[in-house]
């Protein structure tokens, strides 16, 4: 059981101020490193180039590595070293909130996208929206139990949330079945994936709906392994009352996933796939 200390939220490096002084650390020179390789190695195997390949899953898979290496680093802070004072964890949240809100900027890009393809469609797919010759999905399968997957997910991880000062192991359980419901949708997306009777490549529809949807769904993806790992802290004790910044974190970044998710069954599936002239 973690000592209950870091809740004084005393900063250790400097009692006289609430701000956290961050120690010397490699993390950001060689992430950033990573993430130029990963870069270059994409760009160079766009073109064809072998070498690319190699350099990229080299430079992603150092990127993972320094990632969660820098993030046990700061858990080890908030949780053991007592330097998330009240006044850092504000601005933890402030950051995650600016965060989500570059990302909702980035979907806003797509949709506005596909909003200008599908309501003035161009002589090039034919003056019609869907273009003719793709068949989209139906709404009514697939895509609406995904729809009631992830809405049931936000409430599973709703409850674990009010539930973490209350009764440890029901937050825990709504966690789990959480991450075990966005599990699910990630392979119904990937069934639907591959059952789709179009590419990215049969039409300005086509590459919208898998750049929405396949974005989307890597979202998903990191959002579960988001939940995941704050289920492991979870059960290592690592959260305490009031003191949870990660968890919330990771609730706001599924919560979002959801909303998102929303406009693309309503925009996507629903309305984008009945035929307008």
């Amino acid at each position: 059981m973690i000592s209950d200390n870091f809740n004084n939220n005393i900063n250790k490096q400097n009692t006289q101020h609430p701000y956290h002084i961050v120690k010397p650390s490699p993390w950001p020179f060689v992430t950033g490193f990573s993430a130029l390789l990963t870069t270059a190695g994409a760009a160079l195997f766009m073109h064809s180039s072998h070498f690319g390949k190699f350099l990229f899953f080299f430079g992603f898979s150092s990127l993972l590595g320094c990632t969660a290496a820098w993030w046990k680093d700061v858990v080890s802070e908030g949780t053991y070293e007592g330097d998330h004072t009240n006044f850092v964890q504000d601005g933890l949240r402030y950051g995650m909130v600016l965060f989500i809100v570059s990302e909702i900027m980035f979907f806003a890009a797509f949709f506005w996208a596909f909003f200008h393809s599908s309501l003035a469609p161009s002589m090039d797919v034919g003056f019609v929206w869907p273009p003719k010759g793709v068949k989209p999905f139906c709404p009514v399968g697939i895509p609406f139990l995904n729809t009631i997957i992830l809405l049931s997910s936000g409430a599973f991880v709703t409850w674990s949330h009010h539930k973490i000062d209350k009764n440890y192991n029901q937050a825990c359980a709504g966690l789990a079945f959480t991450i075990l419901l966005g599990v699910l949708f990630t392979l119904l997306q990937y069934y639907e994936y591959n059952h789709a009777n179009f590419s990215m490549a049969d039409s300005i529809y086509a590459s919208l709906f898998f750049l929405l949807t396949g974005f989307h769904g890597f979202h998903v993806l990191v959002g579960t392994i988001f939940l995941i790992v704050c289920l492991i802290r979870m059960t290592k004790n690592q959260f305490r009352s009031h003191h949870y910044v990660g968890y919330e974190a990771a609730i706001w970044y599924w919560h979002f996933v959801d909303v998102v998710w929303l406009f693309l069954f309503i925009s996507i599936y629903w309305w984008g796939g009945r035929p307008h002239a």
